[in-house]
């Protein structure tokens, strides 16, 4: 292919459009930092986690949004996430990486100011060999096993890095010691918390007796900032919040008895997901919908072919279970999910016309398909349904 064709062919691929949108709202994220760093004070440093694709939001969008938002310190799970958050991000932006960073990545992480948690060990001389070479310091943050169980060093491990990093301060920079909440939304884990909170403070007197404080202390995740002020510290990771979704009922009815019903939505959605009417089809009463005898029609219907599938990210669960939006009134889904499509009833919905805006989740008119249509039916939770949203499908910025 020639040099010419090749760019025909690209510049066609990037007009054509994809089977349904994503928008994404600057305000609503503006009312939903302000809500949380009016609960934090002014002291703790917010870090917006942005991991699984900032909650299926997408990275490069919901970076350039928290930035306008006066945010600039990200978290991550991994050095690719990292990678994709220091592309889109302003100079002055401090990212940290939460999970994993492989053994031929950790030139790279201290090369970029990239800071990353150690649970292990071993990760430290490693850390030292390659800060000596590129003579700049490691940004490393111990994370302290407290009773999650899951990555964090215990008591003896952490004594010995805090001896190594002491000796080698010309290498690093002790960014934190951290912690993992297992189950801080949930009342029923208080005891738990409670347990890890002492733990913490007992890793916390072995840097005091040493006189070895690290820049920042961090435990609070998004339901730990709501309801437990005790857990703040020097910086935050909050994550479902920063989206506008409670961590939990408990979170969010700890809320409302502090603050009265009369404030109970101070948090917003910021995502609302779209696509348009792929087709119309007249079904006679009797005649089987889509795949199988998952629905007959009981009654002569009108059936519209909306373009988004489970390979979409539109759950398979969701089938004769759930509802969408067209012309602001709820839309029954009829018949299977399928891999790329599937119908709705519009029998009772006059007016509907080919390329018709179908919402899948947000607002239309006085209606909205909240998150908790997919979960109360397929088993999801919040943050599982939102991070398969595919990458790419386009998001949009709106005001």
């Amino acid at each position: 292919m020639t040099e010419a064709k090749h760019s025909r062919f690209d510049a066609f691929v990037r007009n054509v459009r994809h089977s349904s949108r994503i928008e994404l709202s600057q305000s609503a994220l503006k009312k939903n930092v302000n809500f949380l760093k009016k609960k934090l004070g002014s002291h703790p440093r917010y870090s917006a986690v942005v991991k699984a694709n900032a909650y299926g939001h997408g990275i490069p969008q919901m970076v350039k949004m928290l930035e306008a938002c006066g945010l600039n310190h990200f978290s991550v799970a991994s050095a690719y996430e990292a990678e994709e958050v220091l592309k889109c991000s302003s100079g002055s932006s401090d990212i940290m990486i939460m999970g994993i960073l492989y053994d031929q990545d950790v030139e790279w992480a201290i090369q970029n100011g990239i800071e990353f948690y150690v649970f292990n060990y071993n990760r430290l001389p490693l850390a030292l060999e390659k800060a000596k070479a590129l003579n700049k310091k490691a940004r490393v943050h111990l994370e302290v096993e407290t009773g999650t169980n899951r990555t964090g060093m215990t008591e003896p491990f952490f004594k010995k890095s805090i001896t190594f990093l002491k000796r080698h301060q010309e290498y690093f920079q002790f960014q934190g010691m951290c912690t993992h909440l297992g189950g801080a939304e949930s009342r029923s884990n208080q005891f738990r918390v409670a347990q890890q909170i002492g733990r913490f403070k007992g890793y916390l007197g072995e840097l005091k007796t040493r006189k070895f404080l690290p820049q920042y202390l961090h435990m609070a995740c998004s339901a730990a900032v709501l309801a437990m002020p005790e857990t703040h510290y020097d910086l935050v990771r909050v994550g479902v919040a920063t989206y506008g979704f409670w961590p939990s009922p408990d979170i969010y009815y700890q809320h409302i008895q502090e603050k009265g019903r009369g404030k109970d939505a101070p948090m917003n959605r910021i995502i609302s997901w779209k696509t348009d009417v792929m087709d119309i089809k007249n079904v006679p009463k009797g005649d089987f919908i889509g795949y199988g005898t998952a629905y007959q029609a009981s009654r002569n219907m009108r059936v519209a072919v909306i373009p988004v599938g489970y390979c979409n990210g539109y759950p398979r669960g969701q089938s004769n279970n759930a509802y969408v939006l067209i012309g602001g009134r709820r839309a029954p889904v009829t018949g299977m999910v399928n891999m790329n499509l599937f119908m709705v009833d519009i029998t009772d919905i006059p007016g509907v016309e080919l390329g018709d805006e179908v919402v899948l989740l947000g607002k239309q008119k006085n209606n909205t398909i909240n998150v908790s249509s997919f979960t109360n039916y397929t088993q999801l939770i919040n943050n599982e349904m939102l991070s398969r949203l595919p990458a790419a499908i386009p998001r949009y910025i709106v005001k």
